[in-house]
C-alpha cells in the first residue's frame, strides 16, 4: 500500500482550504518561512474609490498579481451589473503578472477574455474608472503583445489621481 507523503493543506480557521504560503511579488509561491509580498489589507477593501486607489498603487509598484486580487474582491462583492466590468479589470490585472513571468500566451488570453468582458461591462462600472483610459491601454497592450511580445505602457485604471 502506498502512503500518501502530500502534506496536508493549509486551512482557515473555519476549516476551508487557504494557502498560508507566501508568495512573490508576482504571485508565485514560496517555500514556508521565506519574505514573499507585502500583505495586502484584510479585509481587502470593497469601496471602489479606495480599492481603485490601492489596486493603482500596488501596479505603479510592479504588484500586478497583488492588484488583481483587489479587483477580484471588487468583482465578487459588487452589484450584478458590473461583475463584468471588474472582473475584465482584474483579467488586465493578470495579463499583466503573465507578461511579467514571461508568459505570453497566457498574456494573450486573458488580454482577449479582458477584452470581451471589458465590452460588455465597462460602461456599468463607478465614474471612479475612465472608460477611454482603460480601452486605450488595452488596444495598445494587445498592439504591443503581437508585434514585440511584450507590454509596455503600465495600466492606469484613473485618469487622475485618487490620492
Amino acid at each position: 500500500m502506498k502512503r500518501n507523503t502530500t502534506p496536508p493543506r493549509d486551512r482557515n480557521q473555519d476549516g476551508a482550504p487557504e494557502q498560508a504560503r507566501p508568495r512573490d511579488s508576482l504571485g508565485r509561491p514560496l517555500p514556508y518561512g521565506q519574505t514573499g509580498a507585502p500583505p495586502l489589507p484584510d479585509p481587502l477593501p470593497t469601496d471602489p474609490e479606495i480599492a481603485v486607489g490601492l489596486a493603482q498603487q500596488l501596479l505603479d509598484r510592479g504588484l500586478p498579481f497583488q492588484a488583481h486580487e483587489v479587483l477580484e474582491e471588487l468583482w465578487k462583492s459588487c452589484p450584478e451589473t458590473e461583475r463584468l466590468g471588474w472582473k475584465g479589470l482584474a483579467q488586465l490585472a493578470v495579463a499583466i503578472t503573465h507578461d511579467s513571468r514571461g508568459n505570453r500566451r497566457g498574456t494573450q488570453l486573458l488580454l482577449n477574455k479582458a477584452a470581451i468582458n471589458l465590452a460588455a461591462g465597462l460602461p456599468a462600472l463607478p465614474a471612479v474608472i475612465h472608460q477611454d483610459v482603460i480601452l486605450d491601454w488595452l488596444a495598445s497592450a494587445q498592439r504591443d503583445l503581437e508585434h514585440s511580445g511584450a507590454l509596455y505602457q503600465p495600466l492606469q485604471l484613473t485618469a487622475r489621481s485618487l490620492s
